[in-house]
């Protein structure tokens, strides 16, 4: 799968495409199906298949104080991008430039001009250019006068209820992982490089790696059943802490998982984590030796969940 940005020219080969468009944040049932007609689309027709989407959010873009909601990074959504099939992503760049865009000039600038699409897949609430502005009938319409077809997709139902972002979010913040790992259909994932920390999980006996909790959504603060994926591709279990390590200045949200059974160096590496299952919230211990009793039932909770 290529990847290319708005500030990049478009190569011959995948221009005249069947584009996904949309911002794709977690990449859940509903996007899935989205994406899956493009492609379906585009091979039918022998043509490239493209997902098309924003960064950073326009909800960043345009309130960059709002709590942190991203339930993927770029590079993550690329990696499932590609998984599906297509042959590129390709990154509208969402600055003051693309915010100021009419409806009519996003399309016939990005759309017709820059990608040259046969044919635009998307959901029915998709809304595009300044003031979002554009709708599906317009787009419809455009399309008509463009000469590119719009397919939109009814939004995806489970349990009689839409799987959407929003959704996953919530049941991330409830502490409800393997709700939001249903809607995604993998486990919630966090990526980052493992940093040095206070070293007190290895004077416990539970030495952890401390990764930055970045862009990324804040799940419910507490003790997780995790699964880590490294480098070389070991997959590892683990239990982890999520929340605020007032010992850094400034403090600093971290995922700290210890993982079992592993007494390798990952410092400076990019590792994955899953969150499979929550145990407790967070708590205070009077002692060390109390919170080293609690770490290691919460070890064992999480060999239990794992399992």
């Amino acid at each position: 799968m290529e990847r290319l940005s708005s500030g990049s020219a478009v190569p011959a080969h995948l221009r005249g495409g069947f584009v996904a468009l949309g911002n794709f944040d977690g990449f859940h049932l509903g996007h899935q199906a989205v994406v899956g007609r493009a492609v379906e689309r585009a091979r039918a027709a022998g043509k490239p298949a493209i997902v098309a989407t924003f960064d950073p959010h326009p909800m960043r873009y345009f309130r960059p104080d709002s709590p942190w909601f991203r339930l993927t990074s770029l590079d993550q959504r690329a990696a499932l991008f590609g998984a599906t099939g297509v042959d590129a992503m390709y990154v509208f760049d969402f600055d003051a430039a693309l915010a100021a865009l009419s409806a009519e000039a996003f399309v016939t600038e990005r759309l017709v001009r820059d990608l040259g699409v046969a044919g635009v897949a998307t959901g029915e609430d998709f809304t595009f250019g300044k003031g979002r502005s554009g709708d599906i009938p317009l787009l419809r319409a455009l399309g008509e006068e463009h000469g590119f077809t719009v397919d939109t997709i009814a939004p995806v139902q489970l349990d009689g209820a839409t799987v959407s972002s929003t959704r996953i979010r919530e049941a991330l913040r409830n502490g409800d992982p393997r709700e939001a790992a249903r809607l995604l259909t993998r486990p919630y994932t966090i990526e980052g490089v493992v940093q040095h920390g206070d070293k007190v999980g290895r004077t416990l006996g539970f030495p952890t790696a401390n990764i930055d909790m970045a862009n990324y959504l804040r799940p419910k603060f507490g003790i997780y059943a995790v699964r880590g994926r490294l480098p070389d591709g070991r997959v590892l279990d683990g239990a982890a802490n999520l929340g605020v390590r007032p010992s850094f200045d400034p403090p600093k949200e971290l995922l700290e998982p210890y993982f079992f059974d592993f007494d390798g160096d990952l410092y400076g590496q990019s590792i994955a984590v899953e969150l499979i299952d929550f145990i407790r919230p967070e708590a205070k211990f009077e002692s060390l030796d109390a919170l080293k009793v609690q770490m290691a039932d919460d070890v064992a909770t999480a060999k239990r969940l794992l399992r």
